[in-house]
């Protein structure tokens, strides 16, 4: 029987290792890897294009996409995963002495509104700061992978042939997320932002996903097999990757390395648990967000977001 083959995108890093190198494959199904440099490129390919077979996707572009029917599902496998609260940025002379202070200013945030880092970044504004997103003027460096998408009204573009790194440091913007740049009028929102992180993930479970993986309806519709096979295959690539953490095996050490270690340290679990119910509420606060931030016109659950022949499955 012939093998059918994948055109896949997915990063290289330690959880892919093993199967980009070809040491753990599908049981029926070949990865063909194709690179893209700049991997959010491969996002806006198969948003507007469906050119690939099986992506990586960060998760809320995955989520605006299935409100608006583009016809690919997602498995359940969480590639990339990260805290943000050291990702806004405040201008020194703004005169933001606490994250309520946003309200009423313009904020910049990296590539569209939509983007995953910007969704987390304004959800820790909210859930731990008590900040009103609406009284915000969100600016925006670019446009949404997802074209049908509309913004609300308080999210508006920057002026064209602009830099969002130069707005924030010049004052025109009092903050900015996701924006990295070594200007002295330029520091972080949140002091310690790290430590933040990982005590939200003590207190009370954030522990935020970015990318998941998304394959085409019209393959999840011809072969029934293949979401758990693919699925099966990620999860052992990643689990030796984590048992070669544990063993500290690893190195250079990168920093997601050290996250995954420090996460796993701290925990005493898997640093990158695939499957849905471990990872259920973290996922519901997403989609919270989502909701609250006016990306998704209504609240999904859970489940219909992954492909049938995950749902129960763990790795």
């Amino acid at each position: 029987m012939s093998t059918t083959s994948l055109t896949t995108v997915t990063r290289t890093q330690g959880n892919n290792r093993a199967l980009k190198a070809g040491e753990v494959t599908p049981k029926h199904f070949r990865l063909d890897f194709e690179e893209v440099p700049v991997l959010v490129n491969a996002f806006r390919r198969m948003v507007r294009g469906l050119e690939f077979d099986v992506t990586e996707m960060a998760i809320t572009t995955y989520m605006c996409a299935r409100a608006y029917g583009k016809p690919f599902t997602a498995l359940p496998v969480f590639l990339v995963r990260g805290f943000h609260h050291g990702a806004i940025a405040v201008n020194t002379n703004a005169g933001i002495r606490h994250p309520k202070d946003l309200e009423g200013r313009r904020v910049g945030v990296n590539r569209g509104y939509t983007v995953t880092t910007g969704v987390w970044a304004r959800g820790i504004l909210h859930d731990e700061y008590g900040v009103d997103l609406d009284r915000i003027t969100w600016v925006l460096s670019g446009d949404e992978h997802v074209a049908e998408y509309r913004a609300p009204v308080n999210v508006v573009p920057m002026p064209s042939g602009a830099n969002l790194a130069d707005l924030l440091a010049s004052g025109d913007l009092s903050a900015a997320i996701g924006v990295e740049t070594d200007h002295p009028n330029v520091a972080p929102l949140i002091p310690d932002a790290d430590e933040a992180g990982y005590s939200a993930l003590a207190t009370r479970g954030h522990y935020p996903i970015n990318h998941l993986v998304v394959v085409k309806d019209e393959l999840l519709a011809a072969h029934p097999d293949l979401a758990a096979d693919v699925f099966g295959a990620f999860a052992e690539s990643k689990e030796r990757y984590v048992a070669r953490l544990r063993a500290g095996e690893i190195a250079p050490v990168t920093a997601t390395d050290a996250m995954n270690q420090r996460v796993m340290d701290n925990t005493g679990a898997d640093p990158l648990p695939y499957g849905i119910e471990t990872n259920r509420s973290v996922i519901e606060e997403l989609i919270g967000h989502a909701v609250n931030q006016h990306i998704l016109p209504a609240r999904p659950t859970v489940d219909e977001l992954f492909a049938t022949g995950t749902r129960d499955l763990v790795g």
